[in-house]
């Protein structure tokens, strides 16, 4: 189960690496119309949603210690967080439908929590990777008081 938690969180952090390619391409998409960002939605309503709550069951599944499988369950709300606030942004343009400058500030914010997300889950993936290496038998780690020599 450890391999597959490592294997899980992997797969997440390509899903982000896509959803970041996809913002662009819509972003980039001349004319822009609603299906611009198409690949960026489903990607973000439908892959990512998935994967984060297959990362918290995979950490639970493979024993990690509580407080991993509370940062493998983290993403899962700041996920959810991002329709709210690209939800939020919209709803700040003027009433002939154009962006205001609070606007795109809060919009903003939905680049930043990504960027958050991806942070957390990184490190939800290296202690994957740590937890999923083997400790060979009678290998204890070696602990050592100061002022003792080890």
């Amino acid at each position: 189960m450890r391999k597959a938690f490592v294997v899980i969180t992997a797969l997440l952090l390509v899903a982000f690496a896509l959803q970041f390619v996809f913002a662009a391409v819509g972003g980039f998409t001349r004319p822009a119309g609603d299906d611009a960002y198409a690949l960026h939605s489903v990607n973000g309503m439908a892959v990512i949603p998935i994967l984060t709550v297959l990362t918290a069951v995979f950490a639970a599944l493979a024993k990690a210690p509580g407080k991993l499988i509370g940062l493998a369950v983290l993403p899962i709300g700041l996920v959810l967080l991002q329709p709210l606030i690209a939800m939020l942004a919209e709803a700040f343009t003027d009433a002939s439908g154009v962006s205001t400058p609070l606007g795109l500030t809060v919009g903003g914010l939905h680049a930043l929590n990504g960027i958050i997300v991806v942070h957390v889950v990184v490190g939800v993936h290296r202690a994957a990777r740590k937890l999923a290496v083997p400790v060979p038998p009678g290998a204890a780690p070696l602990v050592a008081r100061e002022g003792e020599p080890v």
